[in-house]
């Protein structure tokens, strides 16, 4: 399994998080996702088909920007 930690600006309330929350959860390979509103940062577990730079297109057409990865 691959983990992958974005820091995101934009994810400032409940309602883009339940957003980006669906959006990631509808790729196929995608087994957990935490979103940290106080941190604005996004975690996701997840397993081939999905990668990781098509997770974080998913987070910025939510309108949010991934402003950097954490290890």
């Amino acid at each position: 399994m691959n983990k992958v930690h974005y820091n995101v600006n934009g994810l400032i309330n409940n309602v883009m998080k339940t957003e980006i929350k669906n959006v990631l959860e509808d790729l196929d390979g995608i087994s957990k996702v935490n979103i940290d509103l106080v941190r604005s940062t996004v975690e996701v577990d997840y397993n081939p088909p999905a990668d990781s730079k098509e997770i974080k297109h998913c987070i910025e057409q939510t309108g949010c920007k991934v402003t950097g990865t954490l290890q």
